[in-house]
């Protein structure tokens, strides 16, 4: 069987990922537990909530402020998520645009609409370029209403992008969203930073 897709994770696969930088980026904008509530791969509480889009972003700035005593902006909460955010290697954005020359590239990950918005927008990158110029669509958790390790989240990737399970390839730095993935009748490979 030829691959003809690849399915990325973007979190610790396009970016380089720091659990720690995230913390200290919420710690700055006053959340003192950050390090309690933040997790590498799969997100608890209200933090799960908004990734899978239980609650809007408003919902979790309001749940943010009241657990912090201060009001929390949009922006604020832009600053504190994006902290996840390492770098951005070129290489990995290149061998992207090589790929998409070729094959059809989609990018799914447990994310929400705070970090989408940074990533989606031409801070993205220095040139100006946005996430959505290096693949042909981005599938995010909160817009979709699930999480992955949930492998209804590959499935409806399959169905929404009209593609064959067995021709495609998933890459992801979670050993439980690659079995999912596998589940659903992909490739999946395990990516380790």
């Amino acid at each position: 069987i030829m691959i003809k897709n690849f399915v990325f994770d973007f979190g610790g696969v396009i970016t380089v990922s720091s659990r720690q930088r995230a913390v200290r980026a919420f710690g700055s904008i006053g959340v003192d537990d950050a390090d309690a509530l933040l997790s590498k791969h799969h997100q608890k509480g209200m933090f799960s909530d908004v990734e899978s889009g239980k609650v809007t972003a408003a919902e979790f700035c309001s749940w943010l402020s009241g657990h912090c005593g201060r009001t929390m902006t949009f922006d604020d909460v832009v600053e504190g998520w994006t902290g996840y955010v390492a770098g951005v290697p070129r290489e990995r954005l290149d061998m992207l645009l090589r790929l998409k020359e070729r094959y059809r590239v989609y990018i799914l990950t447990n994310t929400n609409p705070f970090m989408m918005s940074w990533a989606r927008s031409p801070r993205f990158t220095p040139e100006g370029l946005p996430l959505d110029a290096f693949c042909h669509k981005i599938y995010a958790s909160y817009e979709i209403g699930m999480l992955k390790p949930d492998v209804r989240i590959y499935q409806y990737l399959i169905d929404d992008a009209g593609i064959n399970a067995a021709e495609t390839l998933f890459i992801d730095d979670s050993i439980a969203n690659v079995e999912a993935a596998e589940q659903a009748g992909m490739t999946g490979m395990l990516f380790y930073d």
